[in-house]
């Protein structure tokens, strides 16, 4: 995955969700992993229909997360689900492991042939509803060299959602040191949570100060407001708006046509 500031055909790409049900040991497990990954393997097939340019895929039915080490058994089981989501979708693919272990979304990357991951905290500190997460950008970055990685790329989330700072400080200033010091490949920017639009200031004004860098949005793209994003944005990341009924909860199927509606915004038709 190329990570530079705007893809060719001067359109951002389109990344699609796979919000994957709970895991085994989660509290919402529904007790059939067979059903999970068909859930996933569906989700995944239609977003390749779509038209999506990528898959990203998270835990996101394990709530409530544990704060950057999961278990062993929910890197197994993401891994599983990694390959069957590359082979049903055959696209590019990405692992966010919740609520911030960077550490098995790079395994997990390593052993299923995905392309990037993301990391919510990967320099730094904020305060979330597991506590106060620090970044492990030295332990992920060398994890990475060690396997030979760096066709692996990693996507930092830049203030990010669902948190707070522990100490007011300037997007900007946060966002050179995810890129110049913690080795970030591209940002994530989002609005205040899951779903919350991102704030289109805060687009520009990264895009401003790092004209070459790779910018995505991270939540609350639609079809109706992705337009505002085009000229400023190397990716959009879609979720809810595209399940169907725009229900935010996972295992609810991604919609096709929602879906093709999308890609079709973001290529400005």
């Amino acid at each position: 995955m190329s990570t530079s500031g705007k893809p060719s055909n001067g359109r951002p790409l389109v990344f699609g969700m796979v919000h994957v049900p709970a895991l085994p040991g989660s509290p919402n497990y529904c007790g059939d992993i067979d059903r999970v990954t068909e859930s996933c393997s569906r989700d995944a097939r239609i977003l390749a229909d779509g038209g999506v340019d990528a898959i990203m895929i998270e835990n996101f039915g394990d709530a409530p997360f544990f704060k950057d080490s999961v278990p062993a058994l929910t890197i197994a089981h993401m891994t599983a689900l990694a390959i069957a989501v590359k082979a049903a979708g055959n696209l590019p693919i990405g692992i966010n492991v919740l609520r911030n272990d960077g550490m098995a979304a790079m395994s997990i990357a390593h052993a299923s042939g995905a392309d990037f991951i993301r990391v919510n905290v990967l320099a730094g500190a904020r305060l979330c509803d597991q506590g106060i997460i620090e970044g492990k950008a030295a332990e992920i970055l060398r994890l990475r060299a060690s396997i030979q990685g760096t066709n692996i790329k990693i996507l930092a989330d830049v203030d990010v959602k669902h948190s707070a700072a522990l100490a007011p400080r300037p997007l900007i200033e946060e966002a050179e040191e995810l890129l110049c010091r913690a080795g970030a490949d591209g940002l994530i920017v989002s609005g205040s949570g899951t779903g919350k639009e991102t704030p289109l200031d805060k687009v520009a004004e990264l895009r401003r100060a790092f004209p070459g860098a790779f910018i995505a949005i991270g939540s609350g793209a639609t079809s109706g407001n992705v337009s505002k994003y085009i000229a400023h944005a190397s990716a959009i990341i879609v979720g809810s708006s595209i399940k169907q009924g725009g229900a935010v909860a996972p295992g609810v199927p991604v919609d096709l046509a929602l879906t093709q509606a999308f890609v079709a915004a973001t290529h400005g038709k």
